[in-house]
């Protein structure tokens, strides 16, 4: 599946969270979303990422906007990645690389030489009536998550 495109409605996203609780995308209508997909937990780029996020956390939550990353990591994983660096948001289980793949992110990548199927680092802004607002993808950590307040 290809990225989803600005102006069109956001698939589906209904996963476990780190707590083995539900998650559904579409409870959220009415408020502002940031959906970003990430390779994996505790890695340096992601932590950066999530770090980001959380420092800023505050700032998406004035503007009635809600925080969740997606990886293919374990429930586990997340809860012990999510308490480690202090972050208020849900860490979402894609571990059977659904959301991945409807949400456009799975995709094949090259790293140190070597090609295979990955999560492409991407974030999207997701508006109040649950369509697509924005898309970042590739995404390169440094900056992004001044460019995503910036943008609503």
């Amino acid at each position: 599946m290809s990225l989803p495109v600005v102006g069109t409605l956001a698939p589906p996203l209904t996963l476990l969270n780190q707590s083995g609780e539900m998650v559904d995308l579409s409870a959220f209508r009415g408020r502002w979303a940031v959906v970003y997909f990430y390779p994996k937990d505790s890695t340096p780029g992601c932590t950066t990422e999530a770090c980001d996020f959380r420092d800023s956390y505050e700032r998406f939550s004035t503007k009635n906007c809600l925080v969740v990353g997606v990886s293919r990591d374990s429930a586990v994983s997340h809860a012990k990645f999510r308490q480690k660096q202090g972050l208020p948001f849900d860490l979402l289980v894609d571990d059977e690389t659904k959301a991945c793949k409807d949400w456009g992110v799975w995709q094949m990548k090259k790293f140190m030489g070597r090609e295979g199927m990955g999560i492409v680092r991407s974030t999207f802004l997701v508006d109040p009536r649950g369509m697509i607002a924005k898309v970042w993808s590739p995404v390169k950590v440094a900056g992004h998550v001044q460019d995503v307040m910036d943008s609503f």
